[in-house]
């Protein structure tokens, strides 16, 4: 095991040196590609849903099938860590982890070549664009996923805030469901010296980014159970002689479950159209980036429960779900499974941070997480 820890942790700095955004990790998918066929697994199947890669192991068409996920992409973050393993791409790096669970996943097919299944297959799929939330959906369109048909699924994702290598375990809901909201309001331009000549935005901006984020506090569905987060907001043009005519503003909204989400959609879009009619200003809305509750299996839960008590791993049951989505919520839609959280320190910097950097202590506890799962059903 330390020969394959030691492997894992330097796949995991030579990951994190090539970041690269979703939907553009084709030197990320390929470098993986690379190492995993050096594992000798039953196959290999790339480009799939963009630069996503399966590698599958055991027995040829063998029954069940357990699926563990990693993801390849990284952030538009620049890269601020002074270490030798930092991102060579410009305004790209590893911010949320998804080099570590890469690097978990090199060591699982390393383990699997040593070990080979008795039973059964495993697929380890490498997916793309988990941070834009589509590329789940596209894995699972493809018809090597569809003749896969996996039985079981599982996944998990650091989280700094908690103790390096505890395992964390929710039943149900454990992540929210949440989008990308544009709204755009349209006015006309005048003259900066004639402004009543023309219709600003300005104070309908104004009154939407300071009323948006209360939207679930007004609403006995969506208290306490969704948010909305102002992103990013632009008012005309950098020209001191015009008054504006145009403004957006985007936002993320989050609730606990699909159907909330939806409702605090709509109530959002039907507040914006409100306040642009007041204005008497035209107003277009554009939804991106959606990603469904990540609702764990019960019995899945309890796998990895039990993973965690035979592998001597403190355990956490968290009471609340987690603000946070993940687009492995597409393939838990369709296939038993969970998504678990491994701690990476109390003190750690938090995902997104531009100072994080993936914490190459707890691939040992990861790994052994997920060989605990395959003895369940395949050894």
């Amino acid at each position: 095991m330390n020969t394959i820890i030691s492997t894992a942790i330097a796949q995991r700095h030579a990951l994190h040196r090539l970041a690269e955004l979703s939907n553009q990790e084709k030197l990320t998918s390929e470098f993986v590609q690379g190492f995993v066929q050096g594992c000798k697994p039953l196959a290999i199947h790339a480009h799939l849903g963009g630069h996503g890669l399966i590698a599958e192991f055991g027995i040829k068409d063998a029954q069940p099938v357990t699926l563990f996920r990693a993801e390849l992409d990284a952030l538009p973050i620049p890269e601020t860590i002074d270490a030798p393993h930092a991102s060579d791409a410009p305004f790209v790096s590893h911010k949320c982890g998804h080099d570590g669970h890469m690097a978990i996943l090199c060591g699982i097919a390393q383990h699997l070549r040593d070990h080979p299944l008795k039973r059964g297959r495993l697929a380890l799929l490498f997916q793309p664009a988990e941070e834009t939330g589509d590329g789940c959906a596209k894995v699972m369109k493809t018809a090597v996923f569809k003749k896969l048909k996996p039985t079981t699924c599982f996944a998990l994702h650091n989280l700094p805030g908690y103790d390096a290598g505890q395992v964390v375990v929710r039943e149900n809901l454990f992540a929210a469901a949440s989008l990308g909201l544009i709204i755009r309001l349209h006015g006309s331009t005048s003259h900066a010296a004639e402004p009543h000549k023309g219709n600003s935005p300005t104070r309908a901006l104004a009154t939407l980014l300071d009323q948006l984020p209360s939207v679930p506090h007004y609403h006995a569905g969506l208290f306490d159970s969704a948010q909305v987060t102002v992103i990013h907001a632009q008012l005309g043009k950098e020209a001191f002689g015009t008054s504006p005519g145009d403004a957006d503003i985007m936002l993320t909204l989050r609730a606990e479950s699909d159907t909330l989400l939806d409702i605090l959609l709509q109530t959002c879009v039907q507040f914006a159209k409100s306040i642009a009619l007041l204005h008497s200003l035209k107003c277009s809305t554009d939804v991106t980036e959606r990603f469904p509750a990540t609702v764990n299996d019960g019995a899945c839960v309890a796998r990895v429960t039990s993973a965690a008590q035979r592998s001597n791993i403190p355990l956490l049951v968290t009471e609340r779900p987690f603000a946070w989505s993940e687009d492995f919520g597409h393939m838990l839609k369709k296939c038993p499974g969970a998504l678990f959280g491994i701690g990476a320190g109390k003190k750690h910097p938090s995902l997104h941070h531009p100072e994080y950097d993936f914490p190459d202590e707890i691939i040992e506890p990861a790994l052994r997480i997920f060989t605990e799962l395959l003895k369940d059903e395949h050894y």
